[in-house]
């Protein structure tokens, strides 16, 4: 497949750079194949039924961005991607040139020592006080998506964070869970759904686009996921009472379905470069709850391979001609599983 197949072209008043209140009041397309229904959010539990497993990430955006100086005084920012132990990490730089192994990065009252380089991403280490989560705390700020053409302000510590944020590691939020607030969560309980959770630390690797036309010479970035043995169980006893597992967002997509390579769903850990386009087969996930992606992206992808591609690219110009708001702070789509899979 070409990278050309899953673009489409977007109005710029229809991103969403900030909120709406309260979380649930978002707009929700559903997608049956050709057949598209406006809703709201607050209309996901009467789409489900008793029995059905509705699964979240637990995963915590950490303040990933760090400004900071190189010795000649030029301004450099890293964006840490993945903390490797208390004074190590791989991140990504943006500097006007790079610097060499033994270089600096000075941040607070500390420096960066550069290690070497893995991939597109550098090793670092951290040489100041403290480890380097408490460095994130005290000199870190939220790494907003780059979309949004802001900095971030104060509501966007709690806003731009899912009310299942438990364990920290990723530098994007899973946003499909950003639409869950108390209410709904309440709703979903009265109607008889069961919850379930997961981790996959989101990596900066989501906002990076396809460079090349082949989708096959593609490469995937790399996140870090767990699967637990209660959501094993979970999953398990939900498709043996004939209920449907849905997944709330792509994370969860690529965490349940990573952890079932082989066509059984094991708990564990591990990293996932799984990149899903259409023809992928499907072994946990019957139906899928997410926001709107950008154009030409893995995301995208993921999702024509779920509901079909063209009825994604479908329901993509209808959302466009509806007026709905797209992508982090956007509106949601709940997408049923393409009959072909």
């Amino acid at each position: 497949m070409r990278r050309q197949d899953f673009c489409y072209q977007l109005p710029d008043e229809l991103i969403a750079r900030h909120p709406i209140e309260p979380r649930s009041a978002a707009r929700l397309l559903h997608v049956q194949g050709e057949i598209l229904h406006d809703c709201q959010v607050l209309d996901f539990p009467q789409l489900l039924a008793p029995g059905d497993l509705v699964v979240f990430n637990d995963t915590r955006v950490i303040k990933a961005r760090l400004l900071g100086a190189k010795p000649t005084g030029g301004r450099a920012e890293i964006l840490v991607e993945r903390v490797l132990g208390p004074t190590e990490v791989l991140a990504q730089l943006g500097v006007s040139k790079k610097p060499r192994p033994g270089g600096e990065i000075r941040v607070g009252d500390g420096a960066f020592v550069l290690l070497g380089r893995e991939d597109d991403l550098f090793h670092l280490r951290w040489q100041g006080a403290g480890d380097i989560w408490s460095l994130m705390e005290r000199c870190g700020e939220l790494p907003l998506p780059p979309y949004f053409e802001r900095a971030p302000d104060a509501h966007d510590e709690t806003r731009y964070q899912t009310l299942f944020a438990d364990k920290p590691g990723a530098v994007a939020a899973p946003t499909a869970s950003l639409h869950f607030d108390e209410h709904l969560l309440a709703a979903l309980q009265a109607r008889g759904v069961r919850t379930a959770r997961v981790t996959l630390h989101v990596g900066a690797g989501t906002f990076q686009p396809v460079r090349v036309d082949d989708l096959s010479e593609h490469r995937m970035h790399s996140e870090w996921y767990e699967v637990s043995a209660e959501t094993v169980d979970a999953v398990a006893a939900t498709h043996a009472n004939g209920g449907r597992v849905v997944a709330v967002g792509t994370t969860v997509v690529r965490a349940l379905e990573s952890a079932a390579r082989d066509g059984t769903l094991r708990a564990g850990t591990g990293e996932t470069r799984l990149f899903i386009t259409p023809g992928y087969r499907f072994a946990v996930i019957d139906r899928l709850l997410t926001n709107f992606h950008l154009s030409e992206s893995t995301l995208l992808m993921l999702v024509c391979a779920f509901g079909g591609q063209a009825a994604l690219m479908t329901a993509y110009s209808h959302a466009i001609a509806q007026r709905y708001r797209f992508f982090s702070y956007g509106d949601a789509m709940l997408i049923e599983k393409h009959s072909a899979y």
